[in-house]
């Protein structure tokens, strides 16, 4: 049992973390959303409900992805936790921009930062275990996503 945990602790803390940054996210920008809710959105815009879950499993999918990096060569393992970090980061402004500061253009610049911080990501991720990498495919699809849905909203609403 212990050897379980010891193996299993990497991923719930690293999956927590993920969780902890969305979280916290959520929370600073959470005023914001019913303003968001008046704005004019383009087509394809999913319904409202549906970005906490999507977002609660992409974090998800981070946390693991980052332990599985966690667990390999200490060596070599530094610069993609290091990416894992920066992208995490911008992870977590681009919505305090979009929602709450209303900066949508800048939040579309940051959006195309983030994007190209997540590749950056995966092709180190990807030297140390494709697993970590592929883990990670569905985020940035959604980042892509998320960019038509970003400057959507920025030109249908200016």
């Amino acid at each position: 049992m212990k050897r379980f945990f010891k193996t299993i602790r990497p991923y719930l803390l690293s999956v927590l973390l993920a969780l902890a940054v969305g979280g916290l996210s959520a929370w600073v920008t959470r005023g914001a959303m019913a303003r968001f809710e008046t704005l004019q959105k383009p087509p394809l815009a999913p319904p409202g409900w549906l970005f906490p879950v999507v977002w609660t499993i992409l974090y998800t999918l981070m946390g693991v992805s980052a332990a599985l990096i966690w667990r390999t060569d200490r060596l070599r393992r530094d610069t993609p936790l290091w990416r894992y970090g920066v992208q995490l980061v911008l992870t977590f402004w681009w919505p305090v921009l979009f929602f709450l500061l209303e900066a949508r253009l800048a939040a579309f610049f940051l959006l195309l930062a983030l994007i190209a911080a997540v590749i950056w990501m995966l092709r180190s991720f990807a030297r140390l275990s494709r697993t970590a990498a592929w883990l990670n495919a569905p985020y940035l699809l959604w980042l892509l996503f998320a960019g038509y849905l970003n400057l959507g909203v920025y030109l249908l609403n200016r």
